[in-house]
């Protein structure tokens, strides 16, 4: 082995330490001038060793971030901006520590510079974002509290910063909507899922409901677990509008408001599944206008279709709340109530039918509105809709042939 090679870490120079490392470094004297720059140091800022050496450090230092008391032995890791030889700038974390003599006085500074341009540039791209995003952001703690939120947050709940960043989502979540918010956020906090999306209703500082699409993301910390939440809020109101007009055309009657085939079918089907739990019989009354054409040839169809909007308010009249009322097409209405027997059934078609057999006002006209009417009812959840429909149809035809031959 050579004697010139060291036999421990003690016996390497510092000197060769301190200009192989890959971190910068700089050795300081009271004063601020560079006595010791390393190769690291001279990378970042773009200048020779000679060109360091003596100078003092602030004439690297961008001016907004001088220091004018220099170096102190009480200083501490801050972040500061340097310019390069180039003119650029760039962001840097310096931590300085006082090498002291024997008797605890500082001789000269020790400064570790790392550069943290990136790091800066993507919290500034991040801040910037959230500041300035079109739609509501915010950062949670795991317990649902807002710990910062944008200014379009605020303004589509109407409450102001201080106010926001008190209270938690809960504060402002419709009590419907608090179990699916909290379990969302328990879904996070325990690493179940990284991101979600959910539906949910807020409530205004005013008091009224806003619609919010949230996606949520949970944020790991540095041992890898969720440490924070962050939210992005789009108010859906105006499209939960939509959606909802859209439905509604979608199963019912455009000229009367009443369910559709479609709805018609679904609600035949729940019916059916009801008596399958015991819960009674299923009634259904079809009632078919006997004054439609008549009306349309004399009074012109305007006033025939008041007539069968006219006919749609005596129906709703002559059932409970839970039924279900429903134009067929032309002339054709049917009614689908879960009742308790046969008897009550009966009952339903005589309310029916005693609505749908008056008179009615249309403009300044006094209308006749006549009606037959027959019915099915059914304990056997086997039934067919198809079934009940023709025996209802036909049970009307019969009724209605009595009632022409009842009147020859």
């Amino acid at each position: 082995m050579s004697t010139s090679e060291p036999n421990s870490a003690a016996d390497v120079p510092w000197e060769r330490i301190f200009d192989q490392a890959t971190a910068a470094m700089a050795i300081v004297d009271l004063q601020g001038r560079y006595l010791y720059v390393n190769e690291a140091l001279c990378r970042m800022l773009g200048y020779r060793v000679e060109d360091l050496k003596g100078e003092d450090y602030r004439d690297f230092t961008h001016p907004d971030d001088v220091d004018d008391d220099g170096p102190s032995a009480t200083a501490v890791a801050r972040e500061k901006r340097y310019v390069r030889s180039d003119g650029s700038v760039i962001w840097a974390l310096v931590a300085v520590s006082a090498i002291r003599d024997s008797h605890g006085e500082p001789m000269f500074y020790l400064s570790q510079i790392q550069d943290i341009t990136q790091r800066r540039e993507a919290e500034l791209l991040w801040r910037r974002s959230f500041a300035n995003a079109p739609i509501g952001m915010a950062l949670l703690d795991l317990k649902g509290g807002w710990t910062e939120v944008n200014d379009t947050l605020c303004e589509m709940l109407g409450y102001s910063r201080a106010e926001m960043l008190a209270m938690s989502f809960a504060d402002v979540t419709y009590e419907d909507d608090e179990a699916q918010g909290s379990n969302a956020l328990d879904d996070l906090a325990s690493g179940l899922v990284d991101s979600l999306n959910i539906e949910k209703r807020y409530r205004h500082k005013k008091g009224h409901p806003i619609w919010v699409l949230i996606r949520a993301t949970a944020v790991p910390g540095a041992d890898g677990t969720p440490a924070f939440v962050v939210s992005q809020y789009e108010d859906i109101g105006e499209r939960r509008l939509v959606d909802a007009h859209l439905a509604h055309l979608a199963l019912h009657d455009p000229l009367t408001g009443l369910a559709n085939r479609a709805l018609l079918s679904d609600r035949l089907e729940q019916g059916l599944f009801q008596i399958a739990r015991g819960d009674g019989v299923l009634a259904v009354v079809l009632a078919d206008l006997d004054q439609l054409k008549p009306a349309n040839d004399r009074y012109g169809h305007a006033i025939g279709d008041r007539l069968l909007i006219a006919a749609a308010g005596e129906l709703k009249k002559a059932v409970r709340a839970g039924d279900t009322v429903a134009r067929l097409g032309g002339d054709e209405f049917v009614v689908v109530s879960v009742v308790a027997d046969a008897e009550a059934a009966q009952a339903l078609r005589e309310r029916v039918e005693s609505h749908l057999n008056t008179e009615v006002v249309l403009d300044d006209l006094t209308v006749p509105l006549r009606a037959s009417v027959g019915y099915a009812v059914s304990g056997d959840p086997g039934e067919t809709q198809e079934s009940l429909l023709h025996q209802a149809d036909q049970n009307m035809y019969e009724n209605k042939w009595h009632r022409r031959r009842s009147r020859r």
